[in-house]
């Protein structure tokens, strides 16, 4: 499932290809290289942007990183805050090829919640080393409000609503109890994953794999459609 977002880049980008005349051959050329170069930009920004945060990006640090002028990294986005935000869209459209379109080839209900978690820890396990925007960006953005904490809010609140849809699935093919709420179980299996970047990425306790493996399982106890006993 496409978000809304993906979609418009995508039909955006064929009407541009398809409505381009043959004379304009020259100018499609160039435009493919500024988009080329300001793609090589984002990923030198998602990189700094993992071990320094949001507001550690700047135009000249980016310009030192990729060898480009200031005022050509400044062309590709007109301010800082556009290029933020540039960032967490590329972040988190990564962020579903990786987690949540790859969990759709799961059948509804329990398998595909736990699909959804499964890629969820994989991607998690890489970024105990690297850091997470999503996580890094809400300390630096929680009280600022502003465009930026509004693409990151609305990042994980489209990230949230897939996990509570799966969950709701879930309970509607009989997986889960049917007095189990999924917003309470979206809700914990959030703050797991949590704890988990706080535990292994800040505290470095050994094993915080393995737990938060272990309270999921225990969520799925918990919140379980109770299995008729045989006579």
């Amino acid at each position: 499932m496409a978000s809304s977002s993906d979609t418009a880049y995508r039909s955006g980008s064929r009407r541009t290809a398809s409505a381009a005349p043959r004379e304009a051959a020259p100018a499609g050329r160039a435009m493919h290289k500024g988009q080329q170069t300001k793609a090589a930009i984002i990923e030198a920004a998602l990189g700094l942007a993992t071990q320094i945060g949001l507001e550690g990006l700047s135009i000249g640090a980016l310009a030192e990183i990729t060898q480009m002028s200031k005022s050509g990294v400044f062309a590709h986005f007109g301010s800082r805050e556009e290029l933020q935000i540039s960032v967490i869209r590329e972040y988190f459209g990564r962020f579903e090829q990786e987690i949540f379109y790859p969990a759709l080839q799961a059948p509804h209900g329990l398998p595909r919640v736990k699909a959804l978690f499964d890629n969820w820890m994989q991607r998690v396990a890489l970024e105990i080393q690297s850091g997470c925007i999503f996580i890094s960006g809400a300390v630096e953005f929680d009280d600022r409000p502003g465009p930026v904490r509004d693409a990151l809010a609305s990042s994980v609140q489209t990230w949230l609503q897939a996990l509570y849809r799966a969950l709701v699935q879930a309970q509607e093919c009989g997986h889960l109890a049917a007095d189990s709420d999924p917003h309470q179980m979206g809700f914990e299996i959030h703050g797991l994953i949590l704890a988990l970047h706080y535990e292994a990425r800040f505290l470095k306790n050994p094993g915080s794999l393995d737990r938060a493996n272990t309270a999921f399982a225990n969520i799925l106890t918990r919140y379980g459609a109770s299995v008729p006993q045989p006579v």
